[in-house]
């Protein structure tokens, strides 16, 4: 299902969520996706400072992907 993600936070929740549901621990998915835990724990908690790129090794280690769209699509 599409989550809108207006904010970093917003990000943040739908990568813990799907983490949890897959069970996975902040430290698992951090060594599968080469990124550190503490990285994994800033990016759940929404920090809007986090590394994009890491960002989105980290939502393709989750099986997610971010789409940009223009609005009303």
């Amino acid at each position: 299902m599409p989550h809108r993600i207006s904010s970093a936070a917003d990000l943040g929740r739908i990568a813990a969520e799907k983490r949890k549901v897959d069970g996975l621990t902040q430290a698992d998915l951090a060594g599968y996706c080469g990124v550190g835990p503490r990285f994994v724990g800033e990016l759940e908690r929404g920090k809007p400072t986090v590394r994009l790129d890491k960002a989105l090794q980290v939502l393709e280690g989750l099986g997610l992907e971010l789409v940009v769209k223009a609005r009303g699509e």
